[in-house]
């Protein structure tokens, strides 16, 4: 009797285990976009420092400046196409999670 009880808590319980391992690896892809972007931040930065010394006019201070903010424009924009992506990636997976569990406990 205790065994069938632990039997059914554990097939009861697998779809909570699957969702928190579909949040963990959103998560895990979250943060690792979150890296790439920093460390791209950050490269982005001492690149324009080191650039900035060769500068010889405003213009040319002002035309490195645009360049850098573009830089940084096409980072943001990159990091966001992919965080949408893993967050529509891991709601597809819950969707289908739940209509599957559903389905096995009306069905």
């Amino acid at each position: 009797m205790f065994q069938d009880m632990n039997k059914m808590l554990n097939q009861s319980m697998e779809p909570f285990k699957e969702l928190v391992d579909i949040q963990t690896k959103m998560l895990e892809e979250l943060t690792r976009h979150q890296m790439d972007c920093t460390k791209a931040f950050i490269d982005a930065t001492v690149q324009q420092t080191k650039e900035l010394q060769n500068c010889k006019t405003p213009a040319d201070v002002l035309e490195l400046q645009k360049a850098y903010a573009k830089e940084l424009e096409d980072t943001l924009r990159s990091a966001n196409q992919q965080n949408l992506k893993a967050l529509a990636e891991a709601r597809d997976a819950m969707q289908a999670l739940t209509q599957g569990t559903l389905d096995k406990f009306s069905g």
